[in-house]
């Protein structure tokens, strides 16, 4: 028989709490892996996790999720500042259907960074129920390089934060045939945003870009860009609470889209530059607005004649 003395009881209670410790621990880098991982596991990139959403939890806040080969990894709802990394190991996918959001980020307003590099977020279409791409609800910056975001029957991405000050950086990524709008920017309460757009092709949404302080301030650049075959517009901006708006679309190609361009309510400003507007039903619509070219655009083959946009000085 074994004796258990004191100082035996005390070495197993210890042993049992450093391995619930270790199984409770948080790691700065985690990993997900379609082929061999367990929502089981730690997350530890030795043993990783099968969904973002396990492993988002076992990150600590600034933390990474890399991932390890290509899989569905299931919806996330994020609450700190963390990367998710698909560094083209193939396709990494959420997919989205009954109504659910992608991903949901509810980081803190202040000091909430969240990068999402090589995701793809897949709607499942009308006939598993409506969904969302993505949607910032909090947060003080998000990052998207060389994302998909498609097929949702709402938007693809919603940057929605209210009041504070916040930032927004999407390059290189395709949003494509969603209901609803492509690249949402929305300014509510009394909040300030940053955004720039570079690189991103909206294809068949309702409605590519649009721009839009509510009630707070939006300054934004699309560069580089393509929005074609959308149902609405191409790019739009608007402030309908009395916010201000500012967009410079600069090198980008609006086509065969409703609009091309569209700016509504006085406080919203839209300069255009080296773009090209085509195929359009109407080159470019200016409700009591500010849209103003540099002179320098290719506007042909719109359905409206090609009128010319009021001209502005290059500075």
């Amino acid at each position: 028989m074994i004796r258990i003395t004191p100082s035996l009881f005390l070495a197993i209670l210890l042993g049992l709490c450093l391995h619930v410790a270790s199984a409770q621990a948080q790691y700065v880098h985690t990993c997900v892996s379609a082929a061999r991982g367990d929502d089981a596991n730690t997350c530890h990139c030795t043993q990783p996790c099968r969904s973002f959403q396990r492993a988002h939890d076992q990150t600590i806040d600034q933390g990474q999720i890399t991932v390890l080969d290509p899989g569905g990894y299931g919806m996330v709802t994020i609450t700190k500042s963390i990367s998710i990394v698909n560094d083209e190991v193939g396709a990494a996918s959420i997919i989205v259907s009954e109504g659910y959001t992608g991903i949901t980020i509810n980081a803190p307003a202040d000091a909430g960074y969240v990068n999402l590099r090589g995701i793809t977020i897949q709607g499942m279409g009308v006939q598993f129920g409506g969904s969302v791409g993505l949607i910032l609800n909090t947060g003080f910056a998000l990052t998207m390089t060389n994302c998909v975001v498609s097929n949702h029957t709402s938007n693809a991405i919603m940057f929605q934060p209210v009041g504070g000050f916040s930032e927004l950086a999407v390059s290189d990524t395709l949003v494509n045939d969603n209901g609803s709008i492509g690249i949402y920017v929305r300014a509510r309460g009394s909040g300030v945003i940053k955004a720039a757009l570079s690189r991103v092709e909206a294809y068949n949404n309702g409605a590519g870009i649009v721009v839009q302080g509510d009630t707070g301030i939006v300054n934004a650049t699309v560069t580089d860009s393509v929005s074609t075959n959308n149902n609405g517009d191409g790019v739009a901006v608007a402030s309908p609470g009395g916010g201000t708006t500012n967009v410079m679309v600069i090198r980008s190609t609006l086509a065969n889209n409703n609009d091309g361009l569209r700016a509504d309510n006085a406080s919203a400003t839209l300069r255009v530059g080296q773009s090209t507007i085509t195929g359009n039903r109407f080159s470019w619509q200016n409700n009591g607005s500010n849209l103003r070219s540099y002179g320098d655009n290719n506007i042909d083959g719109n359905g409206d004649g090609d009128p010319a946009i009021p001209v502005i000085a290059k500075k």
